[in-house]
């Protein structure tokens, strides 16, 4: 492995996924995994001494659940992104770990060629929203907090109208390269928006911007 290689810390309380894990990422020349964890407390002193790039965090654990380590995580190793694994696509927990900070999540049966595809997406900094189900999930759980909560709603204020229009986008899953086009501007334009929304609304990434544009009651899960 190379000094550049992502450094990847795989948390889960089954042996085997692990294990399959660890083979199938060892095998990219750009990857490295350092680290298994067996559950959510493991996962949070795992992550505090080896510092990886990202974590692959199982839901459902014992000790400490994937969500309340993810939330340990983030807030106490801000460099370490987060990606939540489940067997579920509309798992009822995946929305709750997205509020505590994760980057994404990712189907326990993805390809070789998806999970690695997905650890490189989240150690650049980016978020996993461009999946359909990724909207479709951030819309489920919506309708069930519907009433925008004031302090939210407030905080939109502070963005511009272009901001605005670029965060709608951004939680309709579209990329930079699909706002850009939508809204007919460069691409590094459309960067530096989303570089200013989340320094504004304090947030990690896209996902939590996304998370936001719903709870702030910008954004309605009716559709797009």
């Amino acid at each position: 492995m190379t000094s550049g290689s992502i450094r990847v810390l795989i948390a889960d309380d089954q042996q085997m996924v692990r294990q399959g894990f660890t083979v199938l990422l060892n095998t990219q020349p750009d990857i490295e995994v350092v680290g298994q964890a067996v559950h959510g407390l493991d996962a949070v002193a795992k992550v505090a001494e080896l510092t990886p790039d990202v974590v692959l965090m199982d839901i459902r654990m014992p000790e400490l659940s994937g969500i309340e380590a993810t939330r340990r995580v983030t807030t106490e190793t801000p460099g370490t992104r987060v990606l939540v694994l489940t067997t579920f696509d509309l798992d009822e927990y995946v929305y709750d770990a997205l509020c505590a900070g994760a980057s994404g999540f990712l189907l326990k049966d993805a390809s070789a060629d998806q999970l690695a595809e997905a650890v490189r997406v989240v150690a650049a900094g980016d978020a996993l929203l461009a999946p359909a189900i990724t909207r479709k999930l951030i819309a489920e759980f919506s309708r069930m907090n519907d009433r925008p909560r004031a302090p939210l709603k407030e905080r939109v204020g502070d963005l511009t109208e272009r901001e605005t229009e670029v965060l709608t986008l951004i939680a309709h899953g579209l990329s930079n390269a699909e706002i850009a086009e939508h809204l007919v501007v460069a691409e590094q334009t459309v960067k530096t928006h989303v570089g200013r929304i989340l320094v504004k609304l304090g947030l990690r990434d896209r996902t939590q911007a996304a998370v936001f544009a719903y709870e702030s009651g910008l954004v309605r899960p009716s559709g797009y």
